[in-house]
């Protein structure tokens, strides 16, 4: 059973000569704004596969030289690939590590007695899992006393030396362009030390890790210890480090970023896929470093490039704009601006749609979607009890309104995004209803709405839930979803709740996809038979929920495939986009208007999720809550045609179609 089929959608298809020159010479040329030696992978497999072997490599050259092999580490998910790839070849090919000395980056600090910290998750990772003789890995102590932690960095610094140095250092790069905990501010001179870690950072690290309530602080590396190594690896997967690879990478050194600090570096390698390199000028702007090879998606591109470029409509481009910013090589294929303009504001023209489930007795020779079957049996796939409503509630009361079997799938029953407060709230109420109402007091709910006060009023941060309440957690988002489906008009027998294993941990971190998840969604999948599937595209984070649930989606979908299902030959599967971010332009192949009215329904749908209202978890310095990135986000995708000339709506809804490999 394949089930990371969502980490092979490629909705550009990169041609290879942007990612793999064939020499020095086309290298130099394609690569003119990086500042960094950068490889640029397909897949996070291949990447990894290539950073092993020199690191295996380096240390069997020391093993046969009888000397140590001293390497530093990070930790987090852009290494996790790399862990498991070093496991394995110890496991199947017998590869050793006896000789190798281990250097932590960075522990949170202080750690409670019992705290699980960097260390505890490298540990599980992949020390334990190796023959490294424990009296040679070494960790940054969370414990210690405050006024013993300067000497404590000292004696550490003091303890790598020892060793002759750091032979190779691993590590990620956070949202912030931190490298170990060096947070913006970090300058060149910084050694290791205790540091304040912001929220960003420290939601980041919390949600790599797994663990809930990290400490304030970190005992960190610096950047001069991080550039005297002799070999780094800076390692970042999937296109939410798009943005900051392009900044460390082509960006001037600066202290605001920490990761920029490698182009003094004289061997550091940054390893990326595609989707991490997606920002960098060859592979999104090829046509200003080089001849390319041009597709429509391509040309989508740098026309919405130069109109954004020139603040000029597409149809208001001319030959000089076109010469003047890289783009000749369009007017050789095409003969004239006029050409080019009219082509992609077609293009453009034909992804708007007021008919997302496809117009019936109409041509839909250039329509996203096609006339026949009308109705349609729809199936909307989210991954938590509010996804449906936030990235696509004015499509979905769309499809509704025009007439077709609208599904729901919740995929997880979301109770960790819901707060204590709100179970307390729904105690208090059914305590009194039971003190009210109730000809004979029921005893469970007294003596249950006890225990509740008991374990809140006992609960320390770490704490994890108990199943009761995690249970009564998944109730109020259930609650609400239904409220939600009910103001929409979809009835309640087809609001299906999934609760897919793989969720049900109790704590950030998750289970990995497995086949009872997978097998609950084929039976939806073959109950139903629809002839559309919306799912959620959210695939920056290879490790994320929406990631994840996507995946069982798919995998299903694949199993039905290779079954023969003949309802797969009439279904089109649409994928959305979350609160945060659009869809590029050049991607977009369905975009549903929303008027001001529309828009207005999909933020009371939203408003219905009560108890996400007051705090919307975002990585970053985001604010806003849930409904109102939402409706900025689709405000900004309506902006966006507007100024490129097409016609102006309120608000836009967009999708890109999944084609089963």
């Amino acid at each position: 059973m394949r089930t990371n089929l969502s980490s092979q959608i490629s909705l550009n298809r990169v041609s290879p000569r942007y990612y793999r020159p064939e020499n020095a010479v086309e290298r130099s040329v394609l690569t003119r704004c990086e500042k960094v030696p950068t490889n640029i992978y397909e897949t996070p497999e291949e990447g990894v596969q290539q950073i092993a072997d020199e690191i295996v490599t380096k240390i069997q050259d020391r093993q046969k030289e009888g000397k140590f092999c001293t390497v530093a580490l990070g930790t987090g998910a852009s290494l996790r690939p790399l862990f498991t790839e070093l496991v394995r070849r110890h496991k199947d090919e017998g590869v050793s590590f006896r000789n190798v000395v281990v250097f932590n980056l960075y522990e949170f600090y202080p750690l409670a007695e019992g705290h699980e910290g960097s260390f505890s998750h490298l540990s599980r990772q992949f020390l334990s899992l190796v023959d490294i003789d424990p009296q040679n890995v070494f960790t940054l102590n969370g414990n210690i006393p405050q006024e013993a932690v300067l000497e404590h960095c000292r004696l550490y610094e003091q303890r790598i030396q020892t060793y002759g140095g750091i032979d190779i250092l691993v590590m990620g790069i956070g949202r912030e362009g931190n490298i170990a905990m060096n947070e913006p501010g970090s300058n060149l001179n910084t050694t290791t030390r205790l540091i304040l870690v912001d929220a960003t950072s420290k939601a980041e690290a919390s949600r790599n890790l797994g663990i809930d309530n990290l400490p304030p602080c970190s005992i960190t590396l610096g950047i001069h210890n991080i550039l005297q190594a002799r070999k780094v690896f800076l390692l970042a997967w999937g296109e939410d480090k798009a943005d900051i690879i392009k900044s460390a990478v082509e960006d001037k050194v600066s202290d605001s970023l920490p990761a920029s600090f490698l182009q003094l570096h004289n061997n550091a390698t940054v390893c990326i896929d595609l989707s991490a390199a997606a920002h960098l000028t060859r592979i999104q702007r090829p046509w200003l470093v080089t001849h390319c090879e041009w597709n429509d998606k391509l040309i989508r591109s740098a026309i919405v490039w130069l109109c954004q470029l020139l603040n000029k409509p597409i149809l208001k481009l001319t030959n000089k704009d076109y010469n003047e910013n890289g783009l000749s090589e369009l007017l050789a294929l095409y003969g004239s601006a006029y050409n080019v303009n009219i082509k992609i504001f077609n293009d453009l023209q034909h992804t708007i749609t007021g008919w997302p489930g496809g117009k019936p007795n109409a041509d839909d020779t250039y329509r996203p979607e096609r006339a026949k079957p009308f109705p349609k049996r729809v199936i909307i796939f989210s991954p938590h009890p509010d996804d449906d409503v936030i990235s696509m509630g004015g499509t979905l009361r769309r499809l509704v309104q025009q007439g077709h079997e609208v599904h729901v799938a919740y995929e997880t029953s979301g109770n960790i995004a819901v707060g204590d407060e709100e179970v307390t709230r729904f105690m208090h109420f059914i305590n009194g209803f039971n003190q009210l109402f109730a000809d004979s007091k029921d005893e469970v709910i007294v003596k249950k709405y006890a225990e509740i006060k008991e374990f809140f009023a006992n609960k320390k941060e770490s704490d994890m839930d108990s199943r009761e309440i995690l249970t009564i957690k998944g109730l109020i988002r259930r609650g609400e979803a239904r409220t939600a489906c009910t103001y929409n008009n979809i009835p309640l027998k087809r609001c299906h709740f999934l609760d897919l294993p793989f969720y049900e941990t109790g704590k950030i971190e998750k289970n990995p996809i497995s086949e009872a998840d997978v097998e609950i969604v084929q039976n939806l999948l073959r109950e139903i038979q629809p002839h559309q599937i919306y799912v959620a595209g959210d695939l920056a984070d290879p490790h994320g929920t929406h990631r994840v649930c996507t995946d069982a989606v798919f995998a299903a979908i694949d199993e039905e495939k290779n079954a023969g299902a003949e309802w797969l030959k009439d279904c089109r599967i649409w994928m959305y986009r979350g609160a945060w971010a659009e869809w590029e332009i050049e991607n977009i192949e369905m975009a549903v208007p929303l008027s001001p009215e529309e828009l207005r329904a999909k933020r009371n749908s939203i408003l219905k999720h009560q108890s996400q209202m007051e705090s919307a978890p975002f990585l970053g310095n985001d604010e806003r809550l849930f409904w109102q990135r939402s409706e900025d986000r689709n405000r900004g995708t309506a902006s966006l045609y507007d100024h490129l000339g097409l016609a102006c709506y309120e608000a836009m809804e967009a999708f890109v179609e999944y084609v089963p490999i």
